[in-house]
């Protein structure tokens, strides 16, 4: 399977400019199976209270429209928007298959203080689903810096790990070490899609990346918008959690119940 982290640039205004640009990204780059976004893509990181005006349901009109790129491109599709259900707003994530099938939505765990914690609500549940021949579990950017999370979804039988993120540029060490070695720590594939540039003041950091179950970066973007696409195998997983195969023997560990 080809996995792509689309980079895109921070600055874009509306969910229309949005669209517009993932739409010339697909068209430019057709083939890869699932294309991975950033967090909050559908309405931006870094906009303050207007989060909470472009809040949709999770089958909102910007969903939609994914669902309808999907179907194009032949592509599943993983992004960031802000989800409002009832009376509350989630910082989630969802994926949809090649089909344009809604097949995962996940609301972001840990919240950082300030702008997350003011205006979203917690999510409660881990998620696990499959895209094509792979079992994938979705964070969501400041979920992937516990490890407790990624190693609960690779117990579960996750393969690859899908992390919508909005990295700030003083906080490089989540991409460039902390990624690799959750993959490696796991023998999983983790994808990590940031914006480019700045938003309202926020410089984003970039390198959105793929690493590999044995802690290689398989695909990094440039500075700037743009793509970088990796090919994952089960082989790759299967050698790697066979060579280290930490998920087994952490059962020895004492104080490990589950």
């Amino acid at each position: 399977m080809t996995i792509t982290v689309a980079q895109c640039p921070g600055d874009l205004d509306t969910p229309r400019d949005r669209l517009d640009w993932i739409t010339s990204e697909l068209a430019a780059s057709p083939g890869t199976d699932l294309v991975l976004l950033p967090e909050l893509f559908a309405c931006g990181y870094n906009i303050g209270d207007a989060v909470t005006r472009r809040a949709e349901p999770r089958d909102g009109p910007f969903a939609r429209a994914m669902s309808d790129l999907a179907r194009r491109y032949d592509t599943a599709l993983c992004y960031g928007y802000a989800e409002r259900a009832g009376d509350t707003v989630h910082n989630s994530a969802l994926c949809l298959d090649a089909t344009g099938r809604l097949v995962a939505n996940h609301r972001k765990l840990l919240l950082p203080p300030g702008f997350e914690a003011d205006h979203f609500d917690p999510g409660r549940d881990a998620t696990l689903f499959d895209i094509g021949p792979f079992r994938c579990g979705l964070l969501i950017c400041y979920d992937v810096e516990f490890p407790e999370n990624v190693r609960h979804l690779a117990a579960a039988g996750a393969e690859l790990i899908l992390v919508p993120t909005a990295l700030g540029a003083e906080w490089g060490v989540v991409s460039d070490h902390l990624v690799p070695a959750r993959a490696f720590e796991n023998g999983v594939f983790v994808a990590y899609a940031d914006n480019s540039g700045s938003q309202n003041g926020l410089a984003y950091f970039g390198g959105s990346c793929v690493a590999g179950p044995r802690g290689e970066v398989l695909a990094r973007t440039e500075p700037g918008p743009g793509i970088a696409t990796a090919m994952l195998t089960h082989a790759a997983v299967a050698s790697a959690q066979e060579r280290l195969p930490y998920l087994r023997d952490r059962a020895s560990l004492p104080w490990v119940t589950s």
